[in-house]
């Protein structure tokens, strides 16, 4: 247990996701770990890879020393150059190296986890040496580790744990950006209301609400007169907001009910991770 309850969500949310992680590639041979991902650029290795590096930097292991090879066609910003790093450091480790190293680092961060005695707004090391409080720390590595969980369930033909405590804190993160997608990035009209039905084994109803001043607000009630409906199943949300797949490739698993040119703004505008 961590000190603080508000942490311990996070940190069982992240347990469940590594430990699903670290069973998915436990019996992969050498050639499974070449195989592509829903994450552009990155394969089932580099994939095992940046959770690895992510969870030493918790750890406050330095960051290593490595020259990034200039043909990374998906490396396109600092932010992804901060990330490629501890991916391509590791791109010619063979298959029990990856699972020695991952098991070895899950091991060190449980312990971290089992001794944590700080405050949820302690602060923190985050991307390109800028700070974050220890609980935005906990609860984007619970989120990372769970989405990437599904990049390699989805690379390997295992589907699962699309309800797991982790696709709760992913549904979460993704909801607080909707507002931001809904009235800034796509420009809907001032005095409009958006709904999301989302339906699958994480379900829930939003209504992102642009007020006068084009300002976006999201809560749980439903809208009488709704500008535009989205719905779509759970699984198609997530990849959306997360940039694995694009709107023509699932338009089958959308239902547009409105206005059907703010909608298209929206899903133009839907992803949201870096």
């Amino acid at each position: 247990m961590t000190v603080h309850p508000s942490l311990q969500t996070y940190a069982d949310a992240w347990t469940h996701a590594v430990e699903s992680i670290a069973e998915l590639v436990q019996p992969l041979v050498e050639g499974e770990w070449n195989r592509a991902t829903p994450c552009p650029g990155w394969s089932v290795r580099d994939i095992v890879s940046h959770v690895i590096g992510m969870e030493c930097e918790m750890l406050g292991d330095p960051r290593p020393i490595h020259t990034l090879p200039r043909d990374l066609y998906h490396v396109q910003s600092e932010f992804a150059r901060y990330m490629e790093m501890q991916v391509d450091v590791r791109r010619h480790h063979t298959a029990p190296e990856m699972t020695s190293e991952l098991e070895y680092t899950m091991i060190r961060r449980a312990r971290q986890l089992r001794n944590e005695n700080r405050a949820p707004d302690a602060k923190v090391r985050a991307p390109l040496g800028a700070e974050q409080t220890l609980e935005v720390a906990m609860r984007m590595r619970a989120f990372d580790t769970w989405v990437h969980e599904q990049d390699l369930r989805a690379a390997l033909g295992q589907p699962g744990n699309l309800d797991s405590p982790g696709a709760y804190i992913t549904r979460d993160c993704l909801l607080e950006a909707l507002p931001k997608v809904v009235a800034k990035d796509a420009g809907a009209p001032a005095q409009s209301a958006v709904v999301f039905d989302v339906h699958g084994p994480v379900e829930f109803l939003r209504t992102v609400r642009v007020d006068a001043d084009g300002r976006g607000t999201i809560d749980g009630a439903p809208s009488l007169g709704p500008l535009v409906t989205l719905s779509l199943d759970w699984e198609t949300y997530v990849r959306l907001a997360c940039g694995r797949v694009r709107v023509a490739a699932v338009a089958d698993r959308i239902k547009v009910d409105g206005d059907q040119e703010v909608a298209a703004a929206i899903l133009r505008e839907f992803t949201v991770t870096p």
